[in-house]
């Protein structure tokens, strides 16, 4: 990942967010073996070396803006699209932070390195990496990962609740995930992303509130009508996903 990157996924983020009748997006490595091995480290120590010259300091009370990366990652964040990452191959650094910014993981078993190993450069993950591995693992497994830059294997992935499957293919099975995800009615499925994205952040009171429109809300979609409809009149089970179009 380098600065064109950045730019280039956020340019495709932003290009796919405006398309009409999308439910899913897809991201993985263009390359065998490789998802985004991590940021281009020879350009972050020129930046470095730019800076020091330049005598700056940092201070949490006057906080560096958003780089492109970090408006993708949000606007992933907050898009009702579900994003899948299918982690085909090594993914560190900042490859690692955009598959844990999307909402499911699929990661491919092999030989693949994957976590965030900052530290041992004396940095720490930039976009977001602290804040979601803290939220997916809990606070002392994330400090330990984090201060040891512990790397994973693909089968520890899921082991940790960070992935939903090591498989063979992992495009071929995000590909099958996302096409069951779209027989699910789209509102259901956008509020599904905000009220668990939301969970760690809002008061309690705050999340059921907002549950309990969202479920009225879904109950006048117009999707719905016909699913409650077949279940209520025992046509089929509530367990059944519902029919292909």
């Amino acid at each position: 990942m380098d600065p064109q990157m950045e730019a280039e996924l956020l340019g495709m983020v932003r290009h796919v967010e405006s398309l009409a009748g999308l439910r899913t997006v897809i991201l993985t490595g263009g390359q065998p073996d490789v998802f985004i091995r991590h940021y281009d480290v020879a350009e972050l120590h020129r930046r470095s070396q730019g800076m020091r010259e330049r005598g700056m300091r940092f201070s949490s009370q006057r906080l560096v803006p958003a780089a492109p990366i970090h408006q993708l990652i949000e606007t992933i964040a907050k898009s009702p699209l579900v994003y899948i990452a299918a982690i085909n191959g090594s993914a560190m650094g900042g490859g690692f932070e955009l598959a844990l910014a999307c909402d499911l993981r699929v990661v491919q078993d092999g030989d693949h390195e994957l976590g965030l190993p900052e530290i041992n450069l004396g940095l720490l993950p930039g976009a977001g990496g602290t804040q979601r591995l803290a939220r997916l693992l809990g606070e002392s497994r994330a400090m330990e990962f984090l201060l040891l830059g512990r790397v994973l294997r693909p089968a520890q992935m899921v082991e940790l609740g960070l992935a939903q499957a090591c498989v063979r293919d992992a495009l071929a099975h995000a590909q099958a995930l996302a096409q069951q995800i779209a027989l699910r009615p789209a509102r259901a499925c956008a509020h599904i992303k905000t009220l668990v994205r939301g969970a760690r952040d809002w008061p309690l009171e705050r999340g059921e509130g907002l549950e309990r429109t969202f479920f009225c809300d879904c109950m006048v979609d117009a999707a719905a009508q016909p699913l409650m409809h077949a279940v209520g009149s025992k046509q089929r089970s509530i367990s059944q996903p519902p029919p292909t179009a």
